[in-house]
């Protein structure tokens, strides 16, 4: 463990902190952007939407649910 600390610090250059430089990072970011607007472009599954459908309105009702007994209308 000692030894990979004392490499990696080999390899930093002096007077810099670690870290990426502005060419690297916004390779980085361009890749990163096209992966993602693929995902986004798939759009969400129809069973997934259904799904949050049934959740938004099992949430819903318990909120109504919860509503109900704040105001005493049990």
């Amino acid at each position: 463990m000692k030894d990979v600390k004392s490499q990696a610090s080999r390899n930093v250059t002096p007077g810099r902190q670690g870290g990426l430089n502005a060419e690297i990072q916004s390779r980085i970011g361009h890749q990163l952007r096209a992966m993602y607007d693929d995902v986004v472009r798939q759009g969400v599954p129809e069973r997934f939407a259904e799904l949050i459908r049934k959740l938004d309105a099992t949430e819903a009702a318990h909120q109504v649910s919860a509503d109900e007994q704040e105001d005493g209308r049990d």
